[in-house]
């Protein structure tokens, strides 16, 4: 007899995204290949950063750390907030390391939300906010944003919010179309959230990945000071996808909350890693003016060429990804979903993508899409193009 498992586990599937790399992987290494669906980069992470991690681990950083972070991290997530956005942190009462953004994001919505709640969230959304609600038990509530400029309507989402609304989770910039939420739309919800005592949760883990900005952050808007969570981390600004290393920035009352369910869920992120993060959060100004440039190349070697063959492409604002309409290539090559399509393109093409009905509660509004992303070394993506004008030529 199976072992029973609980109801919440049978509501959601597992990762996409982490399951298209593993159909990627299974192809087997005798045949070209780019992994264009998961968001990691395939270049190296700073030699600075590594090597404070190095030094760290040297010198015997290796127990447990302060449950909610270093002090030296922690004094250097202030001071970065500072120095980008004129506001610092008290780091005692409103700064909380945590084991990445997902790790951030679970705690958060385990901390301030109780079973019942609604949690609006905009779609496309990124796949672990529907599942992230789920496990708190709190309701799903979607509101959608339209391409191409992914905007949203200001009545529907007025409509969504309710006496039941507790939090709204805000992507900004968007994993997976790279929207970037504008200061009057930020506004906005604000007024949304002050009208009906109703806190927003905002995952900014691109926040430095931005090419038509700037990033603002919901924290800044009238108002929203004492009801803003920030969510970012580590993994996109200094590549280093597999450290986890994420924090949360918020209100003293909500810090004290999210604490506790961060103890109990992990009880701290690596101690070393934590070491060499605090140095990377030292980087001069410099480094971030590169890293924009850097993926707007990025995203220029890449888009240009999925235009030419075919992909209806929605111009990203900000994040590394691309998302985009398959409508003409499926129909050319006979498939009538994106799901299947993304199948066929890793089998025939030898490009692994991220079909689009994953960032959908309905997967018909979808089954067209499909989201590439470009944090790849330059050869990496000449080798995609290469790959994509070759298969689809056929």
């Amino acid at each position: 007899m199976p072992i029973h498992t609980s109801k919440k586990a049978g509501v959601f599937a597992e990762s996409v995204i982490r399951g298209m790399t593993r159909q990627f992987n299974a192809r087997g290494g005798d045949k070209p290949g780019v992994n264009l669906a998961q968001g990691f980069p395939d270049f190296a992470a700073p030699e600075a950063l590594k090597e404070a991690a190095v030094a760290a681990i040297r010198e015997d950083f290796n127990q447990y750390a302060i449950t909610w972070g270093t002090v030296n991290l922690r004094n250097a997530i202030a001071e970065k907030t500072e120095r980008h956005y004129g506001v610092r942190p008290d780091t005692e009462r409103e700064i909380t390391v945590t084991c990445g953004t997902t790790e951030a994001m679970m705690a958060t919505m385990m901390a301030l939300v109780d079973p019942g709640d609604e949690v609006i969230v905009f779609e496309p959304f990124y796949e672990n906010y529907g599942p992230d609600a789920i496990l708190s038990g709190a309701v799903p509530r979607f509101v959608k944003l339209r391409a191409p400029d992914w905007s949203f309507d200001e009545a529907e989402l007025a409509a969504a919010f309710n006496d039941k609304t507790r939090a709204i989770i805000i992507n900004t910039p968007s994993n997976p179309t790279g929207k970037v939420f504008s200061k009057e739309e930020l506004t906005f919800i604000g007024e949304l959230c002050q009208k009906w005592d109703v806190v927003a949760i905002t995952d900014e883990i691109y926040e430095h990945i931005i090419y038509e900005g700037p990033h603002l952050r919901m924290a800044d808007i009238e108002g929203m000071a004492e009801r803003t969570v920030t969510i970012t981390g580590l993994s996109k600004t200094y590549s280093a996808t597999g450290w986890r290393i994420g924090w949360i920035i918020a209100p003293p009352d909500a810090s004290d909350a999210i604490r506790k369910v961060h103890d109990f869920l992990t009880v701290g992120a690596a101690a070393p890693l934590q070491e060499g993060a605090a140095h990377a959060l030292r980087f001069g100004d410099d480094y971030y003016g590169e890293l924009g440039a850097t993926y707007a190349l990025k995203r220029d070697i890449l888009m240009p060429v999925l235009q030419e063959i075919g992909f209806t492409c929605y111009h990203p604002q900000g994040a590394y990804y691309i998302m985009t309409d398959a409508s003409e290539l499926m129909a050319r090559t006979g498939h009538d979903n994106d799901v299947a399509f993304a199948k066929w393109m890793i089998d025939e093409v030898g490009i692994a993508t991220v079909p689009g009905s994953s960032f959908y509660r309905d997967k018909a509004d979808g089954r067209a899409k499909i989201r590439f992303v470009y944090c790849k070394k330059p050869e990496t993506l000449e080798l995609a193009v290469e790959l994509l004008r070759k298969g689809f030529a056929k």
